[in-house]
């Protein structure tokens, strides 16, 4: 049971249990000197930020401190509870209320940008993949909130998720902090969102306005930086093309002729990018494939990588451009100062002029938008 009295910011919380009398706890109790008690009890008070003027909280401390009970007496309407996801429907389809564009946007916003695993069911998904998706499912359900007539006028609505991380390996939970971090401030999903959890190394990742750490009760008011994520980008063979090869939405063989290249991260592979050149134009080329490995989606990797690599074409003195109808890389490019966009083609490009070239892949049929690299 749970007790709460608030008085401004400050919140104090009365935690007890019942004691359920048998002969096997009065044997514990005689053998370990366990006083027992009709209920057990614990109080504490703790300060929580009263005002507005932040976008990302954290409630941190190790088992038993506290936390959850902190986020249900403070955010209990707020408080995202994980239900079942049918065994029977795409992930994409379980987001009701929500278009598809609108729901696609949610799962790219939480780096959860991968479409061939969109139209799988959620149960045959990775651990960090289903951790984005209850990440995406928290947003939606804030998101849903805007609307409602309970809302205060120009009150965002607040978002709490209690074992944030708990279930997914650190390197994924770093990402993760970061990818939402990213969405939040960038106002792609208008919340504010508060993290629970017991592990600590993912606040300087998540840049939160405030910290309650309950392993002191204490309240810190702070933005930590997060650290640089620093790439290496590689030349690579055809080889490494089979380790992204699934989680591209594309089904067509990688090229032949393709350059391809291999970004790392901390000497891990996080991301695969090839060009290949602009059949009939001289000194032109585009990007044929970009994939960054699930893991570290929601950051930024891809791009930097794809720039980098256009860079180094461009010094060559090549063109490059790209052509995509994921809505990640376009919102990007058309945000960028690096990108130009030069066409846009609702039913994809023509394969005219490419039927001597085999494993062609061409966008006939699915809407695109081309940019070209023209960097700052």
């Amino acid at each position: 049971m749970t007790r709460t009295t608030t008085n401004q910011n400050n919140m104090h919380i009365s935690l007890s249990c019942p004691v359920h009398d048998s002969f096997r706890v009065q044997q514990v109790a005689g053998m370990f000197d366990v006083p027992l008690a009709e209920r057990l009890t614990e109080e504490f008070d703790v300060e929580l930020p009263t005002d507005n003027d932040w976008q990302i909280g954290l409630v941190v401390g190790p088992s038993g401190s506290g936390k959850s009970s902190v986020a249900r007496a403070a955010f209990g309407h707020s408080l995202y509870t994980a239900s079942d996801w049918p065994a029977d429907r795409a992930v994409i389809d379980c987001f009701e209320g929500f278009s598809v564009r609108e729901t696609t946007a949610l799962l790219t916003a939480v780096g959860f940008s991968s479409p061939p695993s969109w139209i799988k069911p959620y149960a045959v998904l990775s651990n960090g993949e289903r951790f984005r998706c209850d990440l995406a499912r928290a947003l939606a359900n804030g998101t849903a909130e805007t609307s409602a007539a309970s809302q205060p006028p120009n009150r965002v609505p607040c978002v709490a998720f209690d074992e944030f991380t708990s279930v997914v390996d650190r390197n994924v939970a770093r990402v993760c902090s970061a990818a939402v971090a990213k969405a939040i401030r960038g106002r792609r999903v208008s919340c504010q969102f508060v993290a629970v959890t017991c592990h600590y190394d993912v606040a300087e990742w998540l840049e939160a306005d405030w910290v309650l750490d309950m392993a002191t009760r204490r309240l810190t008011r702070r933005c930590l930086r997060r650290p640089k994520i620093e790439l290496e980008v590689h030349r690579t063979e055809l080889k490494a093309w089979p380790l992204f090869a699934r989680h591209h939405y594309l089904s067509g063989s990688l090229a032949p002729q393709s350059e391809c290249y291999l970004t790392t991260w901390r000497g891990e592979p996080v991301n695969f990018c090839a060009t290949i050149p602009v059949i009939g134009y001289r000194g032109r080329r585009r990007f044929t494939r970009i994939v960054t490995l699930p893991d570290y989606q929601g950051i930024g990797i891809g791009m930097r990588s794809v720039r980098a690599v256009a860079e180094l074409q461009r010094q060559r003195g090549h063109r490059v451009s790209v052509t995509s109808s994921h809505p990640a890389l376009i919102q990007h490019c058309k945000r960028s100062r690096d990108w130009k966009a030069v066409s846009v083609k609702k039913t994809g490009q023509s394969r005219t002029g490419t039927r001597g070239f085999n494993n062609y892949r061409s966008s006939t049929g699915r809407a695109v938008v081309s940019f070209e690299f023209v960097g700052e």
